[in-house]
């Protein structure tokens, strides 16, 4: 999964280039989400995620990531209903951090620096020059709204960077293992999702002792267990996708 999904227009924020720009009232909400079926997760949400969605495992290139199950079909969001509004009490980080991203600065590939800089989305609606909060003040210091922006993606990288360790983890100590999401709906329709990943309990269980302390002492085994719980939202999901049936019948 790409970490710029949501992002149209991307660009490094420039205090010249945007200088008179204000975020202000988004009508749209949170419809730049509704055409993905999941977002990633850092293991620091798995306890507030797990109330509600199914936490699962995606193979991304050569990259293994922990992601919140948004819905069964491909470009379907079942958490944001038609007027925009996310139908959860919580949104994951990554839909939240939006219309900001840390980006690699461009030439940071090849000399391995992997620099980041800060990007906006410049398609975002709530984007304007007329009403709203603005994001320099007049002297083009950042405003406390843009602080708190950024302040948010360093944390968010800060825990997206931990979580790949806890992955890492996860594969060294073989614990995942393939998994297919079904679902069957009221009209007799059979949905299915392939190629998922989730931890393997009996697996998990027959750890050595040593290994087992390793993940407790880390505080990666409360994201275990998390992640297992989680697995019984697949149903509520599943219930999401009826009332979408019925009214395309």
């Amino acid at each position: 999964m790409a970490q710029s999904i949501f992002y149209d227009k991307p660009v490094p924020l420039n205090k010249e280039v945007h200088k008179d720009l204000k975020i202000g009232p988004n009508d749209a909400g949170f419809s730049f989400a509704k055409n993905t079926n999941s977002v990633l997760l850092s293991g620091m949400e798995f306890v507030h995620a797990a109330k509600e969605y199914p936490i699962i495992f995606i193979e991304a290139g050569e990259s293994i990531l922990p992601v919140a199950l948004l819905g069964f079909r491909t470009d379907e969001n079942l958490f944001v209903d038609e007027d925009g509004k996310w139908d959860a009490k919580y949104i994951p980080a990554f839909v939240r951090r939006y219309p900001f991203i840390l980006a690699e600065a461009p030439g940071s590939e090849e000399d391995d620096t992997k620099e980041l800089t800060v990007c906006i989305d410049e398609d975002f609606p709530g984007l304007s020059k007329e009403e709203g909060s603005p994001l320099f003040d007049e002297d083009g210091k950042q405003t406390e709204l843009l602080d708190n922006a950024i302040s948010f993606l360093q944390e968010y990288q800060a825990q997206y960077q931990r979580t790949e360790i806890f992955v890492n983890r996860l594969k060294g100590l073989d614990l995942l293992t393939g998994y297919t999401a079904n679902a069957e709906l009221a009209d007799g329709e059979k949905v299915s999702m392939a190629g998922l990943l989730v931890i393997d309990e009996k697996k998990l269980m027959e750890l050595e002792k040593k290994k087992a302390m390793e993940l407790f002492r880390s505080g990666e085994l409360s994201w275990v267990y998390a992640h297992l719980l989680s697995l019984s939202n697949m149903n509520s999901v599943i219930s999401r996708m009826v009332p979408k049936e019925k009214d395309a019948a």
